[in-house]
């Protein structure tokens, strides 16, 4: 074995049996795993080491070694992006020609890079639901000081939540994090996406894969106000007359309703005794982190929703009034079951946070049509028979068919 350097904060003594000798586009096929992903400047390759997937990215040592910092601090903050787990240097051939280092990432499971989506004709609803992820990353990227660089649709990887989409950063090593950005830093990043989203959107015009309605034009200006419009919700000063306290929480309420946690609000005395009040936005994630601390379940910001609404209607139909028991009798009576309920050989179709979320979904247009509500069990057995076992596996290759 040619020795190498790894960089890691938890090695698997697995990254050593890989053919690190041997270029990555030259690297066999029974070492890698087939999934879909996005256009990349460096050659990546996804690997599997005991059941876990990671991609292998080719990259300057200095580049590695930026970005691999730079994912490990995201990840400190929550931040949604990939895992840096390793870098990997001083490879050379066994002729002792020198080869480029990697930086190694954890997979994201179920997750879909945007040319897995675009793999048949893109409808503009779901368009519209990317979109929507992709300004909702760069204001919680900008919130948290971070420059990107870079943001394009090739960048970024997708994951369901709950009829809409989350986002991830995929790709860091033109980032830099900050205590805070100005407002032509973030101006910047916003040019940078618009042009870079714009060519990708051509490209997919060019291949036939957009919708005859989607224009390229638009979609990259509908990133940057679907960006501008929530980005002002968060962070515009609001004029309150003195004793309008509803008003203020008001404001906190629908800043919740949007996702994102205040951690406190800022008010100053203007000209008739009026406030201007700005709340300070820390992150995103608020029902995210009510669903972990309640639960104990880590899901998606929708899904989260979603499941906390459902727990809520169960506390209310129980008559129970301590939230703690009510969430932990749901988990145990009402979400694990379901869960439990599928069979092996279909868990990889769906994460068990989405696949409860479109049971519920789906025990709801069964009432609907019946008139009734037909109850859990037979939504579950319903949903299991008629529709899981038709849609692809998620966990492994994504995006073949997309609603």
């Amino acid at each position: 074995m040619i020795p190498v350097r790894i960089t890691s904060a938890l090695v698997d003594p697995a990254l050593l049996d890989l053919p690190w000798s041997t270029p990555l586009e030259q690297w066999p096929a029974d070492q890698l795993v087939a999934l879909p992903q996005g256009i990349s400047r460096h050659v990546v390759r996804f690997v599997r080491l005991a059941g876990t997937v990671y991609a292998v990215k080719e990259t300057a040592e200095r580049v590695a070694e930026r970005e691999y910092d730079l994912l490990r601090a995201l990840e400190r903050i929550d931040f949604p992006a990939v895992q840096a787990v390793a870098i990997v240097a001083d490879r050379q051939t066994r002729d002792g020609e020198p080869l480029e280092p990697v930086l190694i990432t954890r997979h994201l499971q179920f997750s879909l890079p945007y040319r897995a989506l675009f793999s048949h004709t893109l409808r503009p609803e779901t368009m519209n639901r990317l979109l929507d992820a992709l300004a909702a990353l760069l204001v919680r990227m900008h919130l948290t000081g971070f420059f990107w660089g870079d943001c394009s649709l090739s960048n970024t990887l997708f994951r369901r939540d709950a009829g809409a989409f989350a986002a991830y950063l995929v790709d860091a090593e033109t980032g830099a994090l900050h205590r805070q950005l100005s407002s032509g830093q973030r101006d910047e990043d916003l040019e940078i996406a618009r042009v870079n989203i714009f060519g990708e959107a051509l490209d997919l015009q060019a291949a036939g894969l957009l919708h005859e309605s989607i224009d390229p034009e638009v979609v990259c200006e509908e990133v940057v106000q679907r960006y501008e419009r929530l980005w002002h919700e968060i962070t515009y000063e609001q004029q309150v007359e003195r004793g309008e306290r509803h008003d203020i929480e008001r404001r906190i309420r629908r800043l919740n309703e949007l996702g994102f946690d205040v951690a406190e609000v800022s008010m100053s005395v203007v000209d008739g005794g009026r406030y201007l009040v700005r709340p300070k936005v820390v992150d995103a994630g608020y029902h995210t982190r009510r669903l972990l601390r309640l639960t104990g379940l880590d899901a998606e910001e929708n899904q989260a929703r979603r499941l906390l609404n459902d727990l809520d209607t169960y506390r209310a139909e129980s008559d129970l009034t301590d939230e703690q028991q009510a969430a932990h009798r749901w988990l145990t009576e009402v979400f694990e079951p379901v869960v439990r309920a599928v069979p092996t050989h279909l868990r990889g179709k769906l994460e068990p946070t989405e696949l409860f979320v479109q049971i519920i979904e789906h025990r709801w247009r069964l009432s609907e049509q019946a008139g009734r509500d037909v109850g859990l069990a037979p939504a579950v057995q319903s949903f299991l028979s008629d529709i899981l076992v038709h849609r692809p596996d998620e966990q492994a290759v994504l995006g073949v068919t997309v609603g």
